[in-house]
C-alpha cells in the first residue's frame, strides 16, 4: 500500500459519531453552566467554523435567548466574517450585537506604530476577551471557549485571549472533527467552505501561517497525543519526519499556554498542585 493511501485510511480514525457527540456536548454545556448557578453564556462570534459550532451547540443546550454572540470586528476584518456570523445568529435565534474594537486597538498602537502583526493580533484577541468577560459580568453569564484541540495542542491562539474561557465544549475535537460536527448540525455552507482564518489582518490564513494543513496536523497529533506513538512509528505509517518534528516542537513550546499560571511551591497545599480537586471543598 502506498504512503498516500495509507494516510488516507488513517484519516478514518478521526471520524466521529456526530449525533452522539452532539448530545454529549449539548449535555456538557447545560450541566457545566447550570451546576455553578448560571443560565446564560456569551461568546465571540468571528464568522468562523469554531465559534459557529459552539453557538449552535449552546443554543440547543440553553435556548437561544440565553446565548449572546458578540461580533467584534477590527477595521481590517473581512466583511464576509460579519455576514457569516449573522447567518449563525439567524439560524440559532441567539442574542447578539456588534462592537467595533478599532478605536481601542488604534489608541494603544498609536504609541507603538511599528508593532508587528503578531503583537497587533494578540492585542486584538485579548481586547475581544476583555469585552466578553465584561459583558459576562453584566449579564451574569459564563464565557464559552471556541478553541479546538488542534489549535490548543499547537499553541495556535493567544494566551488570555481567544484561548481563555470558563468552559470549552470543543477543546477535545480536532479541526476535522469540528468540521464533521458542523456539517451534521448544518452550520451555514459559506462558513464550512471558506479557508480557516483568525481574520486578524488582511489575507491572514491559518494554514499558511502554520506552514501545514489542519488535516496533516490532525493526523500527526492524533498519533502523537491520543495513541502515544513515537516519531519512528509515525514515520513507518508514512508521515514525513520533518513535518512530525515541526508539529511536535510546536506542541512542546506551547505547553505553557495550556496550564494555569505555575505557582512556586512553598507550603504543604499549593494551589494547582496539591489543592485542585472538588473533594477539597468537603461536603
Amino acid at each position: 500500500m502506498s504512503k498516500t493511501n495509507n494516510l488516507k485510511n488513517l484519516s478514518d480514525l478521526l471520524t466521529i459519531d456526530a449525533k452522539y457527540v452532539e448530545q454529549i456536548l449539548v449535555d456538557f454545556i447545560r450541566e457545566e453552566v447550570t451546576k455553578v448557578g448560571f443560565s446564560k453564556v456569551v461568546l465571540g462570534l468571528s464568522g468562523g467554523i469554531d465559534s459557529a459550532l459552539v453557538a449552535v451547540l449552546a443554543a440547543k443546550a440553553l435556548g437561544p435567548k440565553n446565548v449572546t454572540g458578540i461580533l467584534m470586528p477590527y477595521a481590517t476584518s473581512s466583511k464576509e466574517s460579519i455576514s457569516d456570523a449573522k447567518q449563525v445568529i439567524d439560524k440559532t435565534g441567539m442574542q447578539s450585537f456588534v462592537l467595533e474594537i478599532t478605536p481601542m486597538i488604534n489608541a494603544y498602537f498609536k504609541h507603538f506604530p511599528r508593532a508587528s502583526s503578531l503583537r497587533r493580533g494578540n492585542k486584538m484577541a485579548r481586547e475581544r476577551m476583555t469585552i466578553l468577560y465584561d459583558y459576562s459580568a453584566k449579564e451574569n453569564a459564563l464565557v464559552l471557549g471556541t478553541s479546538n484541540k488542534t489549535e490548543l495542542l499547537l499553541g495556535y491562539g493567544t494566551q488570555f485571549g481567544d484561548m481563555a474561557s470558563a468552559i470549552n465544549p470543543i477543546g477535545d475535537l480536532y479541526k476535522g472533527q469540528v468540521r464533521q460536527l458542523s456539517q451534521h448540525l448544518k452550520v451555514p455552507a459559506s462558513i464550512l467552505d471558506k479557508p480557516p482564518s483568525a481574520d486578524l489582518w488582511l489575507g491572514q490564513s491559518d494554514e499558511q501561517e502554520l506552514g501545514f494543513t489542519y488535516d496533516e496536523a490532525d493526523l500527526i497529533l492524533y498519533h502523537l497525543v491520543d495513541e502515544r506513538q513515537t516519531r519512528e512509528e509515525l514515520i513507518e505509517l508514512g508521515f514525513e519526519a520533518e513535518r512530525i518534528d515541526q508539529i511536535q516542537r510546536k506542541v512542546q513550546l506551547s505547553q505553557y499556554k495550556r496550564r494555569l499560571p505555575l505557582i512556586a511551591k512553598l507550603s504543604l497545599r499549593t494551589i494547582g498542585r496539591d489543592f485542585r480537586y472538588a473533594r477539597d471543598w468537603g461536603k
